[in-house]
């Protein structure tokens, strides 16, 4: 994070730690972080208010191993509007398929890359054939199946 991103928002190396601490355990209880910081349990949980309240800290999710679950394919998908102008109304309507857990404005070839998960390929066909290219507004879609996620983090703060 920039310093100028820091001066905006008055983060200072503390609430840096406690984000990066949080980062790679969500669940990790105020008193955990609060040791590992040097600062008070009522510390932690006043910095984490105020980035809650700046909008920095969003929200806490879990991360759910899909396959595990019977969800076999990930694939992402290329989307063509037919115009731009389009985005609002297809953003609502993918929005509406469960299977779609990602959706990203994008430049380049595609308008939209959006991620989903299937149980496999007779439910990928079922997703993209009679849910997402029945979305008025889309021209066309690509698909790319992820064979393997090898990576997936957040950015370090701290550099």
């Amino acid at each position: 994070m920039t310093s100028k991103a820091l001066n905006h928002y008055g983060i200072d190396k503390t609430d840096l730690k406690i984000l990066e601490i949080l980062i790679q355990d969500a669940k990790k209880p105020f008193t955990e972080v609060a040791k590992r910081v040097f600062v008070s349990q009522g510390t932690v949980h006043v910095r984490m208010s105020k980035l809650q309240d700046a909008g920095i800290v969003e929200k806490t999710t879990l991360k759910l191993n899909y396959a595990k679950l019977g969800f076999d394919i990930t694939a992402f998908i290329g989307i063509y509007l037919e115009k731009s102008a389009l985005y609002d109304m297809v953003l609502a309507k993918l929005k509406n398929i469960p299977e779609v857990t990602n959706i990203h404005y994008t430049t380049g070839n595609y308008s939209m890359f959006v991620k989903i998960h299937c149980r496999d390929t007779n439910h990928l066909k079922e997703v993209l054939h009679d849910k997402m290219q029945q979305v008025e507004g889309i021209e066309r879609t690509e698909t790319m199946i992820s064979l393997e996620e090898s990576l997936d983090r957040s950015v370090i703060l701290s550099e």
